[in-house]
């Protein structure tokens, strides 16, 4: 029996898997890394991160976003960034370092990628400090300054990945950006490659330039007239691939250069009533339209978990069974 990296690499690679890679289980996610950049806060509660970006999760909700209006807005005008936007410090303590370089060291490399993660990603900053739509319009009312923060905020990933590297030396990177709506990606593949596609280049070529194997990008959304980019920028696995994207089509096309990890889309298997039924009949769909190479069947959420108890280990049990019954 091949373990879970063997699996993975002769999926990714084009040979013989002895079964559906399951999920998350190739990565050993190192969470306890330090960092600025909160995940969320936690229901009903509302925090203030190190960029000066207000995150709110209201208590009715399923998680956290930004606030923007005027008094929480970190950002209110692009042509006034570098008065407005400072990055947090990079450095930390031996003692904050601490767990996860003993969370590192603790893992079987020859069973799973060590994993650091990294969030929000660059375009996600953008629209985190100023809003979604300041974001948008400034891409096109004022470039030049869309341009030089991007590079401010790469520069500061660069920097924190150097610190990553550094202290848990990673096989894997998990990053998330999320580059589109369900039906659409937000801007054009004419802009993102004037405007992110450079940017990634320079990340994820630094992350592989330094012993990084495995990129990993998160975006649960429709991204498919993106694939190209993800391709040149050098990602490896798209995670979070939502079934508009035709992902079937999309491995045909593209088997061989990238892999799609998802298909099974959460907001049809993942809330309050869901069933063992309904989530196998969208795992098993997704396993018999995509096949067994380039393809690793997960929910299309951002993370080893679900928004509603017993989902991701359903899913993660319906995954084996299907290995049992397909392979």
């Amino acid at each position: 029996m091949l373990t879970k990296r063997q699996n993975l690499m002769e999926v990714i690679n084009g040979g013989n898997p002895d079964r559906f890679v399951n999920q998350y289980e190739f990565m050993e996610l190192i969470m306890e890394a330090p960092m600025d950049l909160p995940l969320a806060p936690a229901p009903g509660t509302r925090i203030k991160n190190k960029w000066g970006v207000t995150f709110d999760w209201p208590a009715d909700q399923i998680g956290s976003f930004p606030m923007h209006d005027d008094e929480h807005k970190a950002l209110k005008d692009i042509t006034n960034w570098r008065e407005s936007v400072k990055a947090p410090s990079v450095f930390y303590s031996d003692e904050e370092w601490a767990a996860a370089i003993a969370h590192a060291d603790s893992v079987d490399r020859n069973d799973k990628f060590v994993t650091a993660f990294c969030a929000p990603g660059i375009f996600e900053m953008t629209h985190h400090l100023m809003s979604m739509e300041d974001a948008l319009m400034a891409l096109y009312e004022e470039p030049e300054d869309m341009h030089d923060l991007i590079d401010y905020i790469v520069e500061y990933e660069l920097a924190y990945a150097k610190e990553v590297i550094d202290h848990i030396h990673p096989d894997a990177l998990f990053h998330h950006d999320d580059w589109g709506s369900q039906r659409s990606s937000f801007i054009s593949p004419e802009m993102f490659d004037e405007f992110i596609l450079p940017a990634y280049k320079k990340v994820y070529g630094f992350w592989k330039a330094n012993g990084v194997e495995l990129i990993v990008h998160h975006s649960d959304s429709y991204a498919a007239n993106l694939v190209p980019e993800m391709i040149e920028m050098g990602i490896d696995i798209w995670q979070g691939v939502m079934t508009t994207n035709n992902v079937p089509e999309l491995i045909k096309q593209y088997g061989g250069k990238i892999t799609f990890m998802g298909d099974v889309d959460s907001g049809r298997v993942d809330f309050p009533g869901w069933t063992r039924e309904l989530i196998y009949a969208d795992v098993k769909k997704a396993c018999e339209e995509c096949g067994k190479l380039y393809f690793i069947p997960n929910l299309s959420q951002g993370l080893n978990i679900s928004s509603f108890p017993g989902v991701y280990e359903a899913t993660s049990e319906i995954i084996d069974q299907l290995s049992k019954e397909m392979f």
